[in-house]
């Protein structure tokens, strides 16, 4: 049994980490957010301690060490996007592991920093990739390995979450926090497309907005148009019929591929990989976090070439 300490345990993917740590037979020994809401806890280990102050959260850990002779073997970082690099060098310096949700950091630089802390601790970072264990993102993967090697997949990527006015107002809102949109919903869609597609060769931004963005990616073996939104108003209108709030869509050469389910258990997958001494670390994590970078600092270049079929709507 390993013990985890889980940083951002109010956040909406907490209970996913809780369920995998418990999953795994392991133990949460403590938890801390600034905000209280975490009844969710108890679900899971409602024997862990809780901190609202990081301060106390950092003393306890120490604590558990010098006094209670129990050390860390991992921290869960479910904290806001900028939080995650000051985040990741806490779990390093406690002795710890770190898995991290996505994105692991906000710009290509800082995976380097990291790189130091590792090497420095000989500690390591994990992040979550869920997608990359999905069966069928997988299945798409081997499929792409065994076509011809200079065969171009016609990609078409949609991706809309509905979010009420709330979002704005979070740290959600802030790019200097979130890094906009395409970072906060979209890295793991780039993470995937690189994945199985192979190194990015083009990067266009058509549109990048509070509440949608578009554009155009070419990898090795993709052309990729894509759009990703909170906002409802482009949700099909067969899907606000049904009362549902999410959309995705991935059509290869115009063919849908079917992946609406299957997401319950994949951080659980994740931890198992980890726990198991793989898991994907800071060079995996690069790409994606590289290609949103460029998306952020893009100049959006309106509807002309290559652009995702939403943007007439």
């Amino acid at each position: 049994m390993r013990n985890f300490a889980l940083i951002g345990a109010a956040g909406y993917i907490a209970p996913r980490h809780m369920k995998a740590i418990k999953d795994t037979g392991n133990n949460l020994l403590a938890a801390y957010d600034k905000a209280d809401s975490v009844g969710i806890i108890d679900s899971h280990f409602p024997h862990a301690d809780f901190f609202v102050e990081f301060e106390r959260f950092d003393r306890h850990i120490e604590k558990l060490k010098y006094e209670k002779d129990l050390f860390l073997d991992y921290v869960s970082i479910c904290s806001p996007n900028y939080l995650h690099d000051a985040h990741i060098r806490f779990a390093l310096r406690s002795g710890a592991d770190a898995i991290c949700e996505k994105p692991l950091v906000l710009n290509p630089w800082n995976i380097d920093k990291l790189q130091r802390v590792e090497e420095k601790t000989g500690k390591k970072i994990y992040n979550i990739l869920q997608l990359r264990v999905h069966p069928s993102i997988i299945q798409l993967r081997n499929k792409v390995a065994n076509s011809l090697k200079d065969k171009k997949f016609e990609v078409d990527l949609t991706y809309l979450t509905s979010r009420g006015n709330w979002y704005q107002t979070s740290w959600k809102g802030d790019i200097s926090k979130s890094g906009g949109i395409a970072t906060n919903i979209g890295v793991h869609f780039y993470d995937m497309l690189s994945w199985i597609f192979g190194d990015v060769q083009d990067n266009i931004v058509h549109v990048h907005e509070k509440d949608r963005a578009a554009g155009y990616l070419e990898f090795e073996n993709a052309r990729v148009r894509w759009f990703l939104s909170i906002n409802s108003e482009y949700l099909p209108s067969e899907v606000k019929k049904k009362g549902q709030t999410t959309f995705r869509s991935i059509t290869i050469d115009g063919e849908e591929l079917e992946f609406s389910g299957g997401f319950t258990d994949l951080h659980t997958l994740v931890y198992k990989d980890i726990l198991d001494g793989y898991g994907y670390g800071l060079s995996a994590a690069r790409t994606a976090i590289e290609i949103v970078h460029d998306i952020r600092n893009a100049r959006p270049e309106g509807l002309k070439g290559e652009y995702h079929s939403f943007l007439n709507r």
